[in-house]
C-alpha cells in the first residue's frame, strides 16, 4: 500500500527513527502505526516509548478544589508570550473554578454553561478574551476527581506546563498527596499498578520483548525467562506504585503508601500540548508577530 508522507513524519516524531526506517516499517505493517512502532522497537531503532508524547502547543494547566473534589484543566493558546500573560493565567484559573463548581460532562457542555453558574456562557467569556488578547484560546480538556474518604493533592510544575492531581483513600495527609503529585509530574506513570494494565497491552509488550531477545541472538531456551524479567522492568517503569519515589529513590511508592495506610484511587497528569503538532516558528518571528498585533 502507498504510505503517506504525513504517516512517515508522525512515526519519525514518535520514535526518533530515520525517515527511511519509518517508511519501511510502515510498508511492512501495511500502514499500522502501532505495529510499526513495535517493529522499530524490536529492531532497536526506535527510541524509548516515553518520548512518543511530544509537547507541542502552548498554554497552561490549572487546578481548582471544592471540598472533596478537584478539577484540572488544560487551556491552550498560540504562543508562550500569552501563556505568561497575567490575563490569560487568570482566565485559566477561572476556567478550573468553573469546571469544579459546575461539573460539566464534556468540554462542549462546559462551553455552553453559564460562567461559574451565572451570566454569559463560558464559551462567550473565552471568545471575549480571544478578542482582547489577540490569540486563539481553547479549553482542550479537563478532568474532575472526587474522594469520599481521603484527600486530593494538586501539583503544578514549570508554572503550570505540567499539572497533576492525585486522589488518596485511607489518608488525610495533604503533604503526601502533593508529594505524589510531584512524583507523577516527574516520572509520568501510565497506570496505578499492574492490575490496570490490560491483558492485550501485556501481551503486546511480551511479544515485543520476545522478538527483541531473539534478534539479539539469545538462545530460545532462555528467552522466556528474559522476557518475564524485562516485563517486570516494564511494570516498574510505567506503574506508579512500583516506581522508586522521586524524593527517596531507595523507597518504592508502594512502601510509602503502606507506611501511610493509604491507597491511590486515581491520578490525572496533563502536560501542555502533548500530542498536538506545533507550528514551528523562530523566536524573532514570534516577537515580531506580537509587535504587529499591537
Amino acid at each position: 500500500m502507498a504510505i503517506s508522507a504525513q504517516s512517515v513524519k508522525e512515526l519519525r516524531e514518535r520514535t526518533g527513527a530515520g525517515m527511511m526506517d519509518c517508511k519501511k516499517a510502515l510498508e511492512e505493517t501495511n500502514g499500522d502505526m502501532e505495529k510499526a512502532i513495535d517493529l522499530l522497537r524490536e529492531r532497536g531503532i526506535a527510541k524509548a516509548a516515553k518520548k512518543a508524547g511530544r509537547i507541542a502547543a502552548e498554554g497552561l494547566t490549572a487546578i481548582a478544589t471544592a471540598g472533596n473534589k478537584a478539577a484540572i484543566v488544560e487551556v491552550n493558546c498560540e504562543t508562550d508570550f500569552v501563556a505568561k500573560n497575567p490575563e490569560f493565567q487568570t482566565l485559566v484559573k477561572d476556567i478550573a473554578e468553573h469546571v469544579v463548581g459546575q461539573n460539566p460532562a464534556t468540554v462542549e457542555a462546559a462551553l455552553e454553561q453559564p460562567f461559574k453558574g451565572a451570566g454569559e456562557t463560558l464559551g462567550h467569556v473565552i471568545n471575549e478574551k480571544i478578542s482582547t488578547i489577540g490569540e486563539n484560546i481553547s479549553l482542550r480538556r479537563f478532568s474532575v476527581v472526587e474522594v469520599s474518604d481521603g484527600v486530593i493533592g494538586g501539583y503544578l510544575h514549570m508554572g503550570g506546563k505540567i499539572g497533576v492531581v492525585v486522589a488518596l483513600e485511607g489518608s488525610k495527609d495533604e503533604g503526601l498527596a502533593k508529594d505524589l503529585g510531584m512524583h507523577v509530574a516527574a516520572s509520568n506513570p501510565r497506570f496505578i499498578d499492574r492490575n490496570e494494565v490490560s491483558a492485550d497491552e501485556i501481551e503486546r509488550e511480551r511479544e515485543v520483548l520476545k522478538n527483541q531477545a531473539l534478534s539479539e541472538g539469545k538462545p530460545e531456551a532462555i528467552v522466556e525467562k528474559m522476557v518475564e524479567g524485562r516485563l517486570s522492568k516494564y511494570f516498574e517503569e510505567y506503574c506508579l506504585v512500583e516506581q522508586p519515589f522521586v524524593k527517596d529513590p531507595d523507597k518504592k511508592v508502594s512502601a510509602l503508601l503502606k507506611d501511610a495506610g493509604a491507597t491511590v484511587k486515581t491520578f490525572v497528569r496533563f502536560q501542555v500540548g502533548e500530542g498536538i503538532e506545533k507550528k514551528q516558528e523562530d523566536f524573532a518571528a514570534e516577537v515580531m508577530a506580537q509587535v504587529n498585533k499591537q
